[in-house]
């Protein structure tokens, strides 16, 4: 899945095509919210009419969260920046990687993957076993 990092975005939105196809429940907002373009003008092509609520799973990474739906977006998901500011992720920006490595606990966040997909079982064993060894 494409998700744009955002650094001035102000909402977490995700493409109303992208929600359909996916088979995501909508739910109508009860007030209807414009939405603003990059230049901080009003769209008035687009209004906020729906909500989706989805689980992120990303490095072990987890969260439930609500996101605003609308039309006419070429990224399937775009994250805001007080999601970013929220979970800090370390991020490269020259290679587009982006590690999940200091999310606060509430994100359900249980381990974290040192190097690449082959590595984190074993650090989570490796945490397993200090933590047996604590008790």
């Amino acid at each position: 899945m494409e998700v744009l990092l955002d650094s001035r975005a102000t909402r977490l939105v995700m493409s109303s095509e992208f929600a359909r196809k996916q088979g995501f429940k909508l739910k109508r907002l009860e007030r209807l919210m414009y939405v603003r373009n990059m230049d901080g003008s009003l769209n008035k092509e687009e209004l906020i009419e729906h909500i989706v609520e989805v689980n992120i799973y990303y490095q072990g990474h987890w969260e439930r969260i609500e996101i605003d739906v609308i039309g006419g977006q070429k990224w399937m998901v775009i994250l805001e920046m007080l999601w970013l500011a929220h979970h800090n992720p370390e991020i490269d920006w020259k290679t587009g990687k982006v590690k999940m490595m200091r999310c606060p606990e509430e994100c359900g966040k249980q381990w974290r993957p040192e190097q690449g997909k082959l590595e984190w079982q074993k650090q989570k064993e490796e945490e397993a076993k200090e933590e047996a060894e604590r008790k």
